[in-house]
């Protein structure tokens, strides 16, 4: 490389370099729950033809307030109800209610009236205000906790409310309970999601970076021991994140929740790539060659074997293309071409860089070297030794696999996804222990034939099928048009809890339609389409799992389909929860074929690498141990298999493969230049098993770095790619020798 085309190119990174930094200020984080849904699927599509008849099933936003002495306390229920009033007023508040603000209507001779819930004025009734309510199944759990500890309010917010607004609305919700003297508090809804979970995000990248770029000095420290060989190092890894960041900022490309994962890839990559480089241009002028001849040696025989490696761990990445997740496509596509960029630097600005120095300055010669010559020999010499326990080893980790992989669930739940130790988290878990918690389950309900959704008939139907979700585990917060004819039948009884019961007869019923039309406070438009012809009915489902959330919802489909007459009305369950849980249908499906297109795909690149059948059988099986290690972790350690732990098989594969490239490339280079099989074998073990060893302990370690997330899914990615990325190595230094031994005779 002459005096010209190295400055050319270090000019030329040093533009990119200061346009990225301005590209990355234009990078946002986003969180939406309809990022999680599966495109293309034909419930995703009736559900948003759902909500376009009536609104969405998650514009709500609960605040629970807490007294554990009891919420019918005078000061306590004066500041929950002045709350509620005050709630109205917050922005993208669209409506705010709670048991003090509402009434039970009473028929009398006069006409009908209504009575307050709860007396506010007059604390003598309190107690007896407490038993009617806490016998009303319309108030709890969803406005009263069954230990009449905890109060309610109901927020009903703008419709698909965005992160902006989301952190207005909470900001300003934060300062008004300030204000009072509650014990305690706790938030529920999209809007209080979109806000922690990005911030999660944003905390997760500053933290990944930061550790990660610690770590990366520490390993540059202990393997080049000079001030120039850990400069560059450093320098060609900071540089590759820095020109990916600015690939995000110029694409327009938002970070969602498993964006921590990019700085942690992005540095062990260009330190993989750094470390191959680097090793062999000083390998090289320790020989004694010139600079020139060292550079274009390391660039012939380790820039190749690094091309096809990123090749390989960029398609791995690209088939999460065919996730029908959208954030799983675009980490796909932003982690494969950030692989590119970490090659691209590495080729041209970290060879540029080198060529500046003398071996002396870029690493510390010492006993180092020939510690690892005697342990890449004695692992050289175990391999000749003992093929046959390498083999049956082998055969005992395909065992243990089978046994791991079938114990793999899918029972996603929300919160195994929530940051651990934090608020967010703790009120999660509360709803679902107070109150209906937060996964909306929806029932479109189809008038058939001439009927119209209120109907006797169909409203009869609906009110059996509430009975029946009733009955189901899990349940709560059940709503429907039925609930309000309910509710008058009640008033014209007196208001006694057990006349909550549909009218017996048609002719009561149009008698209560009519005096439903009567009163404002009935509003039906929520519950019934415009046309009349479709309702629905709401409700939630603890967070028990998508596995058992789908056994739940295919009872109630079948007892619909045994149980209602067909003929009057039909039903279909619909619902934000359900388009998500689906992803589990998917995650296999996607995953299987994902992995198999990356194998073919890896396959032709080896066919064409090295022309050689048996050779493209002994590169393909040492990479299936990693795999079939990771699906059998995932059912030891009780992970459930989700959108996003999928993404660890197409890093494993992805990664796992550079190994084992650059073996064969310089098994390949030896056996060409005439050596024989073993000679060659250890050869490959003596110059190459230093830079596979050493990446490989940066990848376990950079991925360690994982660790550090509260985001207990970044958690379980990061051990399970450790985990199986040191099998890979074993696998490579154990496996291949063997086959080759075998097959290549």
């Amino acid at each position: 490389m002459n005096e010209r085309t190295r400055l050319s190119i270090l000019i030329a990174f040093a533009l990119l370099a200061v346009a990225s930094v301005f590209l990355a200020t234009r990078i946002r984080f986003s969180f939406d729950f309809e990022q999680f849904f599966p495109q293309g699927d034909e419930d995703l599509e009736f559900f948003r033809q759902f909500i376009d008849e009536f609104e969405t099933d998650d514009n709500f936003l609960l605040v629970a307030v807490e007294r554990r002495e009891g919420v019918f306390e005078e000061h306590f229920l004066r500041q929950f109800h002045e709350l509620t009033l005050r709630a109205r007023e917050l922005p993208q508040v669209e409506e705010s209610q709670s048991l003090t603000k509402l009434s039970y209507p009473l028929k009398t001779p006069f006409g009908i009236t209504s009575l307050p819930v709860i007396h506010l004025d007059e604390p003598g009734r309190y107690a007896a205000d407490r038993e009617r309510i806490l016998a009303d199944e319309r108030f709890v759990y969803n406005l009263i906790s069954p230990d009449a500890t905890a109060l309610v309010v109901f927020l009903k917010t703008k419709p698909s409310i965005q992160l902006r607004e989301s952190e207005e609305l909470i900001d300003a919700l934060d300062r008004l309970m300030g204000e009072y003297d509650f014990e305690t508090y706790h938030y529920l809804g999209r809007a209080y999601f979109q806000k922690e979970l990005v911030a999660m995000q944003k905390r997760e990248v500053m933290v990944s970076a930061l550790v990660s770029g610690i770590l990366v000095t520490l390993v540059m420290f202990f393997i080049f021991r000079r001030p120039w060989g850990i400069a560059i190092a450093i320098l060609s890894v900071g540089l590759g994140m820095l020109l990916f960041l600015g690939f995000l900022g110029a694409s327009g490309r938002e970070l969602n929740a498993i964006s921590a994962l990019y700085p942690v890839l992005m540095i062990i990559v260009g330190t993989s790539d750094v470390v191959h480089i680097m090793t062999k241009y000083i390998d090289e002028l320790r020989r004694g060659v010139n600079r020139r001849t060292a550079i274009q040696v390391t660039i012939r025989e380790i820039g190749l074997a690094t091309l096809l490696t990123s090749l390989t761990t960029a398609i791995g990445f690209a088939t999460l293309l065919t996730s029908r997740v959208q954030p799983i496509r675009d980490f796909g596509i932003n982690s494969a071409v950030g692989v590119l960029i970490a090659y691209v630097t590495v080729i041209f600005f970290t060879t540029a860089m080198l060529t500046l120095f003398r071996t002396d300055q870029l690493i510390k010669l010492g006993r180092s070297q020939a510690f690892w010559e005697r342990s890449m020999d004695r692992a050289y010499r175990f391999t000749r030794r003992f093929p046959r326990g390498i083999a049956l080893g082998g055969i005992l980790l395909l065992a243990v696999c089978a046994l791991g992989i079938s114990r793999v669930t899918t029972n996603y739940s929300i919160i195994s996804n929530l940051p651990s130790g934090k608020k967010i988290t703790q009120d999660f878990r509360y709803f679902e222990r107070q109150f209906a918690g937060f996964r909306p389950m929806e029932i479109a309900v189809f008038a058939q034939g001439d009927y119209r959704a209120d109907d006797y008939e169909i409203v009869r139907e609906i009110d059996r099928v509430e009975q029946f979700l009733k009955s189901q585990s899990g349940v709560r917060a059940i709503n429907s048009i039925s609930t309000a004819y309910k509710s008058i039948h009640r008033m014209n009884h007196g208001n006694r809890a057990e006349a909550y019961v549909m009218p017996e007869s048609e002719a009561k019923f149009e008698q209560y339609r009519r005096l439903a039309q009567r009163m404002p406070q009935q509003d039906l438009k929520v519950l019934v389409s415009d046309d009349g012809r479709k309702a629905r009915i709401t409700s939630r489902i603890l967070d028990i799992g998508a596995d058992s959330i789908k056994a739940v919802g295919e009872r109630i489909d079948r007892w619909i389909a045994t149980q209602t007459d067909s003929t009057v009305v039909d039903f279909r369950r619909t619902g934000t929860g359900l388009i998500i849980d689906k992803n589990s249908e998917y995650v296999r499906e996607s995953l299987l074929f994902g992995l198999g297109l990356a194998i073919l795909i890896v396959s032709l690149l080896m066919a064409l690498l090295f022309r050689n059948g048996r050779m493209l059988l002994v590169a393909l099986i040492p990479n299936l141990f990693p795999l079939l290690l990771g699906g059998a972790l995932l059912g030891f350690m009780g992970v459930e298999l989700e959108a996003g732990v999928s993404i660890v098989f197409a890093v494993i594969f992805g990664i796992a493969v550079d190994d084992t490239i650059h073996f064969l490339s310089k098994f390949k280079l030896a056996r060409n230049k005439g050596l024989g099989i073993e000679e060659a074998l250890r050869t490959t073990f003596l110059e190459t098993g230093k830079a596979i060893v050493l990446t490989s302990i940066i990848l376990f370690f950079g991925f360690l770095v994982m660790l550090f997330s509260i985001h207990p899914p970044s958690v379980n990615i990061g051990l399970l790619i450790s985990l199986t990325l040191c099998s890979a190595l074993l696998s490579d230094l154990l496996f291949l020798p063997v086959l080759i031994r075998k097959l290549m005779k």
